[in-house]
C-alpha cells in the first residue's frame, strides 16, 4: 500500500505560468513556473525576475534540486505537466513510500536465539526483517548480485537442481549473475532463466584432489575479482554446488561482509569448533580464542571485500603449502581464521545452510533456506 509524501508547509504556494500570453520575465517563463505568496495577486507588467522557488521534500525539508530538474520539467508538452499544486518536483518527492508496522523498540523480535553480535552485526533469522522493506532499498540502489558456484569433475550433476531452484528462491526480482566455473562446459545444463538473470560460464582446469578444488577457488574467486567482477556485479555470494534453494534467500543476507553459521556448531562452545589447532599453520586458532565457526560453503559481501578475503586466504594457503602444512578444513579453516581477524558486518544463521538429513529440523529453524542435496560422497569425489 503506497501514498504520496506530505506537501510543503502553508507559508508558500507554487503554480503553473498562465502560458506565453501573460506577462513575466522570461526566466519564469522558461521554467514554466511562477512564485506567488498568499494573497498577492500575479503582476500583469514585467516584473522583476522573481526569486526561485523553492523544493520541498518529506515533512516540508527545503531540497537542494539541480537546474537541469526545472528544465526537464519545462521541456514536457502541457498535457504531461505535473498537476497543479504539486509540492514537489523532485525525483524523490514523487516517489511513493510503503506503509509497515512501526517498529517496537521495547519488543524483540526473536527471545530464543542471539540476534546482534558483540561488534554489533545482526545475526540474520527469520522474523528479524522486514523483506518488503528492505527490497524497496535495494532495488533504489538497483544492484546486481553475483553467485559463484563450481562445478567441477563429477559435481557437475548438481547444477540443474541448484538453478532452477536458484530461479525459484535467490534474489527474486533483483538482477543476479551466475559465474560457473567449470572443467566441462559442454555438460552444463540449459536452464531457463528469469529477465535481468545471466548465466556465465568459467572454464577453468579440473584438479586431482577435491581438497585442491576446494582449496583453487579461493585464488580464482581473488583473480575473477579482479578480471570482471568488480565491473560487472555490486555484491558476491560464494556457495558450494551440491545444495538446493529451498526457501527465500533475498537481500536480507547482503552486507559489506558475511559469513555462515556452521549447522553442526552452532551451539557448541569455542573449544569443540574443529578450528585449525596447529601453530604452524597461518589457519591457527588457540583453543581460548573464536566467535562462532562459520561454514565455507556460503560467505560473500562486496565485491572489494570479497576480493580481500579470498586474496588472504590464497597467500595463507600458499604459505603453508610452502612450509609443508595444509589446514585441517582446507579453505575453510582459512576462512574461519580470517573472519576471527576481520569480523563480519552480518552473519547468517544456519536456516542458510542446513542438512536435514544429518541434523532433522530443530524448533528453533523456523524456515530451512538453503539444503545440502544427499549424495555418496565418495562416489562424487573420487
Amino acid at each position: 500500500m503506497r501514498r504520496p509524501l506530505p506537501g510543503p508547509p502553508a507559508h508558500s504556494e507554487l503554480r503553473r505560468d498562465p502560458g506565453p500570453h501573460h506577462s513575466g520575465s522570461e526566466g519564469a517563463k522558461a521554467r514554466g513556473l511562477s512564485f506567488q505568496g498568499p494573497g498577492k495577486p500575479h503582476a500583469e507588467a514585467e516584473p522583476p525576475r522573481p526569486p526561485k522557488p523553492p523544493r520541498w521534500g518529506a515533512g516540508g525539508a527545503r531540497l537542494r534540486v539541480p537546474e537541469e530538474d526545472s528544465l526537464a520539467l519545462s521541456s514536457r508538452p502541457a498535457r504531461q505537466r505535473l498537476p497543479r499544486g504539486l509540492p514537489t518536483l523532485t525525483p524523490a518527492a514523487l516517489c511513493f513510500r510503503m506503509l509497515y508496522p512501526q517498529p517496537a523498540v521495547l519488543t524483540p523480535s526473536r527471545k530464543d536465539v542471539l540476534v546482534l553480535t558483540p561488534w554489533l552485526a545482526p545475526i540474520v533469522w527469520e522474523g528479524t526483517f522486514n523483506i518488503d522493506i528492505l527490497n524497496e532499498q535495494f532495488r533504489l540502489q538497483n544492484v546486481t548480485v553475483g553467485l559463484t558456484v563450481f562445478a567441477i569433475k563429477k559435481y557437475v550433476v548438481f547444477l540443474k537442481l541448484f538453478l532452477e531452484t536458484a530461479e525459484q528462491h535467490f534474489m527474486v526480482g533483483h538482477r543476479v549473475n551466475y559465474y560457473v566455473f567449470t572443467d566441462r562446459p559442454a555438460d552444463v545444463p540449459r536452464v531457463a532463466l528469469g529477465e535481468g538473470r545471466r548465466l556465465v560460464l568459467l572454464q577453468v582446469p579440473g584438479a586431482a584432489r577435491w581438497q585442491d578444488v576446494s582449496m583453487r577457488r579461493m585464488q580464482m574467486i581473488s583473480d575473477f575479482c579482479e578480471r570482471r567482477f568488480l565491473r560487472e556485479v555490486d555484491f558476491l555470494m560464494c556457495v558450494d554446488v551440491d545444495m538446493r534453494f529451498r526457501d527465500h534467500v533475498g537481500v536480507e543476507i547482503l552486507s559489506p561482509l558475511f559469513g555462515t553459521l556452521h549447522p553442526g556448531f552452532y551451539g557448541a562452545t569455542r573449544q569443540a569448533f574443529t578450528y585449525e589447532r596447529r601453530p604452524q599453520s597461518q589457519a591457527y586458532i588457540p583453543r581460548d580464542q573464536g566467535d562462532f565457526y562459520y561454514m565455507g560453503a556460503l560467505f560473500g559481501g562486496s565485491v572489494s571485500e570479497v576480493h580481500r578475503l579470498t586474496a588472504a586466504c590464497h597467500q595463507a594457503m600458499m604459505a603453508d603449502r610452502a612450509n609443508g602444512i595444509e589446514a585441517v578444513w582446507h579453505d575453510e579453516s582459512h576462512l574461519n581464521r580470517y573472519l576471527l581477524d576481520h569480523k563480519p558486518t552480518k552473519v547468517l544463521s544456519p536456516e542458510y545452510l542446513w542438512d536435514e538429513q544429518l541434523l532433522g529440523w530443530p524448533a528453533v529453524m523456523r524456515k530451512l533456506r538453503f539444503v545440502a542435496v544427499p549424495k555418496n560422497h565418495q562416489q562424487i569425489r573420487n
